[in-house]
C-alpha cells in the first residue's frame, strides 16, 4: 500500500495531538478526583483513555500502509484549571481543534486521491461530530448548573452513563 510522505507527516503529528488531548484530559480527571468528583473524573478519565485509542489507530494505520512511525513530542496540558466550566470550555476548544486537524487530513487524502486513507479518516469526521456535540452539551448544562451545583452535574452524568449501557 501507499501513502504519501505529507500525508504520513500529519498523520504523524496527529498521533501527537491525540496523545496531547489524552493528557490533558488526564489533567481534568485529576482535578476533579483532588475536588471529590467521582463521576466528573470517571468521565475524564475515559476521555483520556479514548484519545489513547484514536492515537493507536493512526500508529496502526501507518504501520500498515508501510509508513514509517515518528512519534512526535507530546505537548504538557494545561493546569490552570479553576473551575468546571474551564475545564469543559477547554474540552470543547479541544475538540474543535481535533476536528479541524481531521478535516486537515481529509483534505490532504481528498488532494491526493488517496481513497483508503479517505476511507480511514471518515470514521474520525463522524466521531468527531459526537465528541464536540458531546462536549458541548455538557458545557451548556456545566453553565446553567453552575459550580454550586456541581452534584446536580454529577447526576446528569450517570444518566448519561445509563442510557448508553
Amino acid at each position: 500500500m501507499r501513502i504519501s510522505k505529507k500525508l504520513a507527516k500529519m498523520m504523524n503529528e496527529q498521533y501527537g495531538s491525540e496523545m496531547s488531548a489524552s493528557m490533558q484530559y488526564m489533567q481534568i480527571a485529576t482535578y476533579f478526583d483532588g475536588r471529590s468528583l467521582p463521576k466528573f473524573a470517571a468521565f475524564f478519565y475515559g476521555q483520556a483513555a479514548e484519545e489513547q485509542e484514536h492515537a493507536l489507530k493512526f500508529l496502526r494505520y501507518l504501520l500498515d500502509v508501510g509508513a514509517e512511525v515518528q512519534i512526535p513530542a507530546i505537548k504538557a496540558p494545561i493546569y490552570e484549571i479553576t473551575d468546571t466550566a474551564t475545564a469543559f470550555q477547554m474540552s470543547v476548544n479541544w475538540e474543535n481543534e481535533v476536528t479541524d486537524q481531521i478535516y486537515a487530513l481529509m483534505d490532504v487524502a481528498i488532494e491526493e486521491r488517496d481513497y483508503a486513507a479517505q476511507n480511514f479518516l471518515q470514521w474520525f469526521v463522524t466521531e468527531q461530530v459526537e465528541e464536540v456535540a458531546s462536549m458541548e452539551t455538557l458545557l451548556d448544562v456545566v453553565n446553567r448548573v453552575g459550580d454550586k451545583n456541581l452534584f446536580m452535574i454529577e447526576s446528569y452524568l450517570v444518566r448519561g452513563e445509563e442510557t448508553t449501557e
